[in-house]
């Protein structure tokens, strides 16, 4: 009996323990920790993104070439380019500025040309003699103009004849005015010379700057593909500034070029109409030295 009752006993403190150790309490108290694990392993990425982040915007930096983010303005290309490079763009600034220059400058002469061009003209019509011609073309007012040179060279032939004691009038007349033609003709010979001052400069640098510009861009872009191997990467961060430092030496060939073409073709068409404005005063000329000769005078 006792034996029996004492597995009895066991047997309800065993079916206890058991009971004890289901209870929902318990189970609480046994998942309580996961929570903690949870919030472990949500905070992890956390602290992984902040260590990777400064490593991540570093290899940005490296591969953005030090630009730093920086636009990449005119200036800012002529400064980072190659010593070649730069000498190009320099001389082409320089010849872009000469070719200003020479527009200001032949404007202002061809301005000064035509307008004492008029009033000799005018004061030349108004001629009753071959002396008058004579003293109105030597005057200082007149000085250095083409027309009134060529009517200088023209009296002047006819005022050398009559010293060396030949006839200027019938017979002779004919030899006289071809004198005079030969001389207006030396005068004109001078003339093309005389006005195209700075024409020669523009053309070679109309001609030649987008070669020169070309030249520079070629060797830039050499030097930045030297660069891309080096480096042993094709981001576009990498490439784009030295293409585009290469490219701006074009620019300013074309920027330099382009206005001397445009100046030189108008300044071209000035000379040629103020060639067919002598070749008109040739005859002009000419002829009142003719009538002149005829009357006598």
């Amino acid at each position: 009996m006792r034996d029996s009752k004492k597995t009895n006993i066991l047997l309800a403190m065993a079916g206890a323990a058991v009971l004890f150790a289901s209870s929902p309490v318990l189970a609480q108290e046994t998942e309580a920790p996961a929570p903690a694990t949870a919030e472990a392993t949500t905070e992890a990425p956390a602290t992984d993104a902040a260590a990777v982040t400064p490593a991540e915007e570093a290899t940005t930096e490296e591969a953005s070439g030090g630009h730093g983010g920086e636009s990449l303005t005119p200036m800012k290309m002529f400064n980072d380019s190659g010593i070649v490079v730069k000498v190009v763009m320099a001389g082409l600034l320089v010849a872009s500025i000469f070719t200003w220059v020479v527009l200001i400058i032949k404007l202002m002469e061809f301005g000064s040309l035509n307008s004492k061009t008029n009033r000799f003209l005018e004061s030349f019509r108004g001629a009753r003699s071959i002396a008058d011609m004579r003293k109105i073309a030597t005057s200082d007012e007149f000085d250095g103009n083409p027309l009134a040179d060529m009517a200088a060279a023209a009296t002047e032939e006819v005022e050398l004849s009559r010293q060396a004691g030949l006839s200027v009038t019938g017979e002779h007349r004919d030899a006289t005015i071809t004198r005079a033609s030969t001389a207006v003709a030396a005068v004109q010979a001078g003339l093309a010379g005389r006005v195209s001052g700075g024409q020669q400069f523009l053309a070679s640098t109309g001609s030649s700057a987008p070669f020169v510009g070309l030249f520079g861009t070629v060797y830039g872009v050499m030097n930045s593909f030297i660069g891309i191997a080096e480096s042993n990467t094709t981001n576009l961060a990498v490439v784009a500034p030295g293409i585009a430092e290469a490219l701006l030496a074009t620019g300013i060939g074309l920027f330099a070029a382009i206005p001397a073409v445009i100046f030189y073709n108008y300044f071209n068409t000035r000379i040629s109409a103020y060639g067919i404005r002598s070749d008109g005063f040739a005859a002009e000329l000419l002829n009142a030295i003719s009538r002149q000769l005829d009357k006598g005078a």
